[in-house]
């Protein structure tokens, strides 16, 4: 009986996030439209994805207790850095954080672009996140052109973002 009762709860569970998922939307695949978000940031701007159509956009979903994460963030910025005059803008998105360890990872690593808690994971869910870091690329016309499941590696995103921005 008590297998049953596991079972039971272990089949709820599933299925609550699969119509959790389905609600939200497709999973998000490259080629398809990404989908629209608008968050305010940690300094109290608002982002919207779609005021960013007609530029190349580079989406990151982290969390400060990510290890990954925490390797990856100098070279976001360095590739925010380089990129930022030609038309790439780079967000942030810190999903499963506290308020003061996402700032206090902003303030580590010197991130000069724009950061935002995700909360209640809405967008992070739209996005179909499984595991952090991941990062989207979006093209000009707003449909994903890659997506980078743990830590983004500098030569291709360095390529993607050349061939978005030809």
């Amino acid at each position: 009986m008590a297998w049953l009762a596991v079972a039971l709860l272990l089949a709820l569970f599933l299925y609550g996030l699969t119509t959790q998922r389905l609600q939200a939307g497709l999973v998000p695949r490259p080629d398809m439209v990404a989908p629209d978000f608008q968050l305010t940031t940690f300094d109290g701007q608002t982002v919207h994805l779609a005021s960013y159509r007609g530029k190349v956009v580079v989406v990151n979903f982290w969390a400060s207790w990510c290890a990954p994460c925490r390797d990856e963030q100098p070279l976001l910025q360095t590739l925010w850095e380089r990129y930022r005059d030609r038309g790439v803008v780079f967000l942030g998105i810190d999903v499963q954080d506290n308020d003061h360890d996402a700032r206090a990872f902003i303030k580590e690593f010197q991130t000069t672009y724009p950061m935002a808690p995700d909360p209640g994971g809405r967008v992070s869910i739209n996005y179909g996140v499984v595991g952090f870091p991941e990062t989207y690329v979006i093209s000009r016309s707003g449909t994903i052109a890659r997506k980078f499941t743990g830590p983004v590696d500098a030569m291709q995103m360095i390529g993607t973002l050349e061939d978005l921005l030809r």
